[in-house]
């Protein structure tokens, strides 16, 4: 599964970036456009961390979740679960691979050409510093404020306003049906299974210290 959305994301990324110049956009219907930008940031084009940091960030940050992954399959836990678990991880793999090798094989992107191939390592940027591809746009709503709202009274508004792509949606898809379909998996994590075992652990232990009193009054009387 992992593999297969990352193919979806890199193939849909690869089409845009070899065949719309910068800030072009192409209508599809009124309120669903293919927008295509560039971020250094995270889903959605939010930035608040340098890009280093945030690229070193998401490679542990995707260990982390592989290897409870890896658990939870060892663990026999839900289908579903572990479903929603690899598509997030998918999401988050997918922006970070444009990070690590988007720089070392693409030319830069401009409003007047269209990026292209080069030799490895002759790109835009080093190793992580690649740009995250965007390219839907879904202006749902578009329309001005009520003038008698106070401060922003005239102001252009826009719903749905952001910009992202296929591993954004991955893992906010991924993460919100986690909250709605998986919340008690969420709650205990495999906190409640080893504290069941340990339990079990002190149940065997306390028996076999009562077959011990016993035998030992036994030979007492």
């Amino acid at each position: 599964m992992i593999i297969l959305l990352l193919v979806i994301d890199q193939t849909i990324k690869i089409l845009v970036k070899t065949n719309m110049c910068l800030h072009e956009s192409i209508e599809i219907t009124p309120w669903f456009f293919i927008n295509f930008i560039e971020n250094n940031g995270m889903a959605f084009g939010m930035t608040f961390i340098n890009k280093m940091v945030l690229s070193l960030f998401r490679l542990v940050l995707i260990g982390i979740i592989c290897y409870y992954i890896w658990l939870q399959t060892k663990r026999k836990a839900p289908v579903g679960y572990i479903f929603l678990l690899s598509v997030i991880v998918a999401g988050a793999m997918g922006n970070l691979f444009d990070s690590m090798f988007y720089g070392l094989i693409f030319s830069g992107s401009s409003p007047f050409y269209t990026s292209y191939f080069v030799p490895f390592g002759t790109g835009y940027a080093p190793f992580l510093m690649g740009k995250v591809v965007d390219m839907f746009y879904f202006p749902l709503v578009e329309t001005n404020f009520p003038q008698w709202i106070p401060f922003v009274g005239g102001e252009h508004f826009i719903f749905f306003s952001p910009v992202f792509n296929f591993a954004d949606a991955c893992v906010s898809v991924g993460v919100v049906s986690l909250f709605i379909f998986y919340n008690k998996e969420l709650g205990r994590l495999t906190l409640k299974k080893e504290k069941v075992a340990f339990q079990k652990d002190c149940m065997d232990d306390s028996e076999k210290d009562g077959k011990g009193d016993s035998s030992k009054a036994g030979e007492v009387k």
